[in-house]
């Protein structure tokens, strides 16, 4: 059974940096695309950032370029988001996830996606 267990969350002051990680487990997290959504309350889950099977290529939602980075550690198993500069509107719950198929690049969607992890709070006070 896959698994995909988010932590790092936490209360922070604009301006702060948090640093989110993802632990997979259950399956080849090396073949896989991971992604980093988040929502807020009262809204939609919105896209952050994704990163392909190896690393080598990421994706940024505009909200997110110049300020997070997307990483992973694939003999670790574990994804990471780095954030910084952090904004009162980047308040949210963020969740971690596994691409639907080995090898395929995702981003935006999703339904592009099958595994979800059970999501870590970021708050930022102002």
């Amino acid at each position: 059974q896959v698994q995909l267990v988010e932590s790092g969350g936490g209360l922070v002051q604009a301006g702060g940096s948090l640093r989110l990680s993802c632990v997979a487990s259950g399956r080849t997290f090396s073949r896989y695309s991971m992604g980093w959504f988040r929502q807020a309350p009262g809204k939609e889950r919105d896209f952050v950032a994704s990163i392909t099977w190896g690393g080598s290529r990421t994706y940024y939602a505009d909200s997110a370029k110049g300020r997070f980075t997307i990483s992973r550690n694939n003999a670790k198993n574990t994804l990471y988001l780095q954030m910084n500069s952090l904004k009162s509107e980047d308040t949210a719950v963020y969740y971690c996830a596994s691409s639907r198929e080995a090898f395929v690049v995702v981003t935006t969607t999703p339904g592009e996606y099958d595994y979800w992890g059970q999501g870590t709070q970021v708050t930022v006070s102002s």
